[in-house]
């Protein structure tokens, strides 16, 4: 039986007749870019998000990217960010000018320890950009504690936090702004790339629709110097079927984690993940730790499970961060975890059957290890 770490064709299976229906619907419109599918999935989301805007773009980096110009933070400024994230995260601040400000994550929960935060801040920070790793939110209360001493920004990095909560608010409405991807394994995932920017800013909304569409208002008349970053109609379309189907998904996705936890529940070797009291994850990851990673990994590989890799290289040590300087050990947490971390199928299709046959390989894969170090 092959288990695949994520199979995007059943999603499509599941909801095809009214994503089909979306398809047609754009068809016969003939509108592609922006327009009435763009706006009516604009106000459905940031009604979601609990948030007043809601700003659709070409994809989640340029969502971080969009806020950081539209704030006017760049060369110069400072911003603090998780060491251990999707490069993207980085990325975006690199692409704003601004200089990437690298904080150890809290070893249990995968995300940016706030207690950490405070001593990395100097004059020149002007945000914070804490991400919502796996789906789990940060610790989100103690982190604008923190930027409110400082008057710092709290831009939230939502893009695998879906229908997350912490202390029953959505991840994204916490901070100044938060950025979302729809990448095609998000929760909520377009059928190619896209992203978005929710705020109560209404000024940062204008700013980044401008910036979005070659800093343009009215078509040809150019206020500032943008970018091409618009949502086509036919993801804005797929995205609102989707949408309707997210709350659902993502209970499914939780029934799940629970089954994984109980199953890994005495596995002393195996790490598996650690909530916060408050935290109603949207498990986009189910990650666990193992010394033996790799080994687990191939074990794994051979019973015809897929796993990842969430993420193998931090960015302090990959190729596009080597004008840092950083060498290994800079951040011995992050690379801990580099080394350790592994992706368990998850998914709202996933079948409890599958769960319990990768519980059982985990299982085994332990006893063998107990047996030969005996």
């Amino acid at each position: 039986m092959k288990i695949p770490f994520l199979d995007l064709k059943v999603p499509y299976k599941e909801l095809k007749e009214e994503l089909d229906s979306a398809y047609a619907r754009v068809m016969e419109a003939g509108w592609f870019v922006l327009g009435e599918e763009v706006d009516a999935f604009e106000q459905e989301f940031s009604s979601y998000c609990g948030a007043k805007y809601c700003v659709s773009l070409g994809n989640g980096l340029d969502a971080l990217h969009l806020i950081l110009k539209a704030y006017n933070i760049g060369a110069g400024d400072e911003v603090i960010v998780p060491a251990n994230t999707y490069i993207a995260t980085w990325l975006a601040i690199s692409y704003a000018g601004a200089a990437v400000i690298p904080v150890e994550p809290d070893v249990h929960t995968f995300n940016l320890d706030p207690r950490r935060v405070e001593s990395a801040i100097t004059e020149r920070t002007r945000a914070i950009m804490p991400v919502h790793l796996y789906g789990q939110p940060a610790k989100m209360d103690s982190i604008l504690e923190i930027a409110h001493k400082y008057h710092l920004m709290v831009i939230e990095d939502a893009a695998q936090a879906h229908g997350a909560h912490f202390q029953s608010k959505p991840a994204g409405a916490w901070g100044d702004a938060a950025a979302w991807s729809f990448y095609p394994g998000k929760n909520l995932g377009a059928l190619g790339d896209a992203g978005a920017v929710t705020t109560d800013d209404s000024g940062l909304a204008e700013r980044i629709r401008m910036l979005r569409n070659y800093g343009s208002r009215v078509k040809y008349y150019n206020e500032i110097k943008g970018y091409n970053s618009r949502l086509d109609s036919l993801q804005a379309a797929f995205l609102r079927v989707k949408l309707r189907h997210l709350d659902d998904w993502n209970r499914r996705r939780k029934a799940i984690a629970q089954q994984y936890l109980d199953g890994l529940m005495d596995l002393s070797d195996i790490i598996a993940p650690v909530l916060l009291d408050g935290v109603d994850p949207s498990w986009h990851l189910f990650v666990i730790r193992h010394a033996q990673r790799d080994a687990l990994q191939k074990h794994l590989e051979r019973a015809g499970i897929g796993t990842l890799i969430h993420y193998p290289v931090p960015p302090h040590l990959s190729e596009a961060y080597s004008d840092l300087g950083k060498r290994a050990g800079a951040y011995p947490i992050t690379e801990e975890m580099a080394r350790t971390v592994l992706s368990l199928p998850m998914g709202p299709h996933l079948a409890q059957e599958s769960v319990e046959i990768v519980i059982n390989e985990l299982k085994g894969f332990v006893a063998t290890n107990l047996s030969c170090s005996s």
